[in-house]
């Protein structure tokens, strides 16, 4: 548990230095968002919150959701986003897909900032080091947070920790997905497995990339390249 305890240590600091009183989050029954719960429950205890936040979701992201709190005793709160969805996403009925389905952590990043504010809760993100790495998140939504606890681990490293902290092993075998639309797979839309993107991110790091297929480091590297603009400050007009 040493892993586990230096992350809930760090935002428990955090959270003290940040003059906040709680910690708010996510939950939406996968894999990062519950290794998440369990963390923010070790830093925050009873003033750790959940939100499960349907938007056009399936019946299994709640019933997950409620597993993955149960397990570890976590509080929650649920507020369905379904109806707001529709009026936004009414207003553009051509949209493309990307569009319409990036209204959902966009929605979720607003109503979990309403509920941070009122309860002067800090919001944690679940994104992984694998993901903010390549940019699969969405701008001013997933990522839009206060702290990310798990910005430093790759994905299969946060598989690892799941296994120590007991989470459900229903939610770590679970295909991981955003839930942007019926069907869709985080590796899928990436178009490489966590395990190759996670190899080809640390050999590049590491600056090792022999025995790395080169069309994957290739790809990575694109995607890295391309998503720059996700991880920096926004650029800011200034005067001579």
């Amino acid at each position: 548990m040493k892993l586990s305890g230096e992350i809930a240590k760090w935002m428990k600091k955090y959270l003290e230095n940040s003059g906040k009183k709680g910690i708010i989050f996510g939950l939406s029954g996968g894999l990062d968002s519950t290794v998440l719960a369990n963390l923010a429950k070790m830093a925050a205890g009873d003033n750790a919150l959940g939100l499960i936040l349907p938007c056009k979701s399936a019946a299994v992201d709640r019933e997950l959701a409620l597993k993955a709190a149960g397990s570890c005793g976590v509080r929650v709160k649920e507020v369905a986003l379904d109806e707001i969805f529709d009026e936004l996403a009414g207003a553009y009925p051509g949209a493309s897909t990307a569009a319409r389905a990036n209204i959902k952590p966009r929605l979720r990043m607003a109503a979990l900032y309403y509920f941070a504010n009122n309860l002067n809760y800090l919001v944690a993100g679940a994104s992984n080091k694998s993901e903010l790495t390549i940019g699969y998140f969405t701008k001013y939504g997933d990522g839009a947070v206060d702290i990310l606890p798990l910005g430093g681990l790759l994905k299969e490293e946060v598989r690892a920790l799941a296994k120590r902290l007991s989470v459900p092993e229903e939610i770590i075998k679970r295909p991981p997905s955003a839930g942007l639309w019926h069907g869709q797979t985080d590796e899928a839309e990436i178009g490489l497995t966590y395990a190759e993107l996670d190899r080809a991110i640390f050999a590049i790091e590491k600056n090792k990339t022999k025995g790395i297929d080169k069309r994957i480091l290739a790809k990575v590297g694109k995607m890295m390249k391309n998503s720059e603009h996700k991880r920096k400050n926004i650029p800011v007009f200034l005067k001579s």
